[in-house]
């Protein structure tokens, strides 16, 4: 028999604590906005912040996400052992950035640099792809300004061509950096951006031509070859040397084991940068992001810095200084732990698993699928028919049995189409799959029982006067269109905060 007793411990007031639940500390609220007067004990404060966290959703049921959100216990431990390494310290941390410039030659030789085996890639370590492209972004402006101030021309009105399907940090590079955005608008059915739509928007201005080898609506590779091939044909045609840039944020991790023959990064002779995220299918947890050039070239030598105030000099190309060297680790380890093997055994099982997934959805024979075979291991679906109900309905109602599942309207000449996306990340399983199918035909058929807020809405607004005072009826199309945007502005105001 086991016989326990409880130790009390006085506080700073001379109360006794018996456990966390029973002290004072659980009856009152701590400040939100301010710091509050007096300290708290470490066991306290650990109990509030982790009830709260308990609200959060989890993880792995987040869907939408395309960040790893699982990796093994021997990970875990080099993480957290080297949590207080400040990476931006070379000098102290020389094997670190020995790790670091590992990561970037393995990484560089994975997406055919032309460099020789003795030879060192070109590169760097990020936060993620946003610092990335950020990158890889001011690179190509430098080195469009130079040529353009060389040859006695305007340099002030740089721009970069991209498709509507962009993910925000391009938006972000182009305001922050001052650099126009021309952007391919989509059509219904095709949600990436048209090669030759692109091309025609070249001009002399133009810096770069963005490419997306997995975007973030549908999972699609846009064309890198085809687009080399017609930029190629105009680079001769007008004596410009315009380049590409391939954001593999998704896809980096995925083309080079699935489609192996797939011709997309530097066996293009225009491609001269390109970013990946680690902490997507590179398999780290967040946040770590790489940037690799085709050469010493076209990393232009102003743009790089170097400090000498840390021990040794050491060249610096980062938007932020410090940074953590847990996630470079973990990076490195996923590479010699898992090798190309592992690497292709994993994104299999997502293959396989976004067909299980797939093939479940369809049959339900409700849906439409709107992701294609070739791309990033997910499934992107639309309603059949939104006549009723919408798919941000169904996406909200997911909700209840614990799935994170993003609706969104394309952008920007397809806003009209609504879909539902689903990101099969390592730790998706089969069983998991099944169950969210049998999860989505649940909430499909409960919305059937329910009065559909479409009608409701067209209601309304046929009761809306005109100017003349005539109501004014407002068609199939226009009703669905408005509640849409209603259930859009509704999810995204659950979102306050996220990026």
């Amino acid at each position: 028999m086991v016989i326990t007793s409880t130790v009390t411990h006085p506080d700073e007031h001379g109360q006794s604590l018996d456990c966390t639940f029973a002290s004072r500390y659980m009856r009152e609220s701590v400040p939100k906005f301010k710091m509050p007067e007096g300290s708290i004990p470490k066991d306290a404060a650990y109990q509030i912040i982790n009830d709260e966290l308990m609200l959060d959703g989890k993880p792995r049921l987040n869907l939408a996400s395309f960040v790893t959100t699982w990796m093994e216990p021997e990970c875990d431990k080099l993480i957290m052992a080297s949590l207080n390494k400040n990476y931006v310290d070379m000098d102290e941390y020389p094997v670190t950035t020995e790790l670091q410039n590992r990561c970037v030659n393995i990484i560089a030789h994975l997406f055919h640099a032309p460099i020789g085996e003795s030879e060192v890639a070109v590169g760097v370590g990020t936060v993620g792809s946003s610092e990335a492209i950020m990158l890889a972004g001011l690179a190509f402006k430098r080195r469009w300004q130079t040529k353009r101030k060389s040859e006695g021309k305007p340099y002030d009105k740089p721009n970069i061509v991209t498709g509507a399907n962009v993910q925000v940090c391009w938006e972000k590079f182009a305001r922050y950096f001052e650099v126009e955005l021309k952007e391919v608008k989509l059509t219904e059915g095709y949600y990436v951006m048209d090669p030759l739509k692109a091309v025609e928007m070249v001009d002399e201005n133009t810096i770069c031509v963005a490419a997306i080898l997995g975007s973030t609506l549908t999972g699609e590779f846009e064309d890198v070859k085809l687009l080399n091939e017609l930029l190629t044909k105009k680079n001769k045609e007008t004596g410009w040397d315009t380049p590409i840039h391939v954001d593999a944020a998704s896809g980096g991790f995925v083309a080079p084991f699935l489609y192996p023959e797939l011709e997309w990064d530097f066996r293009l002779p225009l491609v001269k940068s390109i970013n990946v995220s680690g902490h997507k299918y590179g398999l780290v947890y967040p946040g770590v992001g790489w940037v690799v050039w085709r050469s010493k070239a076209d990393l232009p030598d102003d743009l790089v810095f170097h400090i000498n105030y840390l021990g040794s000099d050491q060249p610096t190309f980062t938007l932020n200084f410090s940074k953590g060297s847990s996630q470079i680790i973990a990076q490195y380890y996923q590479f010699i732990r898992l090798g190309f093997e592992g690497y292709k055994h994993i994104m299999e099982n997502c293959l396989e698993n976004t067909r299980i997934l797939k093939e479940g959805i369809e049959k339900t024979g409700r849906f439409n699928i709107v992701s294609k075979d070739i791309g990033v291991p997910l499934v992107a679906f639309s309603l059949k028919d939104s006549s009723q109900h919408t798919v941000f309905e169904i996406a909200d109602q997911l909700r209840r049995f614990g799935w994170i599942i993003p609706a969104y309207t394309m952008p920007a000449d397809a806003q009209h189409i609504t879909v539902l996306r689903v990101v099969i990340r390592e730790d998706f399983s089969c069983g998991l799959a099944e169950r969210l199918v049998s999860d989505i035909d649940k909430v499909v058929q409960l919305l059937d029982t329910l009065p559909s807020p479409l009608s409701t809405k067209s209601v309304h607004v046929t009761a809306i006067p005109s100017e003349t005072g005539e109501k004014v009826e407002k068609s199939i199309t226009e009703t669905q269109a408005e509640i849409a945007k209603y259930w859009k502005r509704l999810v995204e105001g659950k979102r306050v905060g996220t990026c």
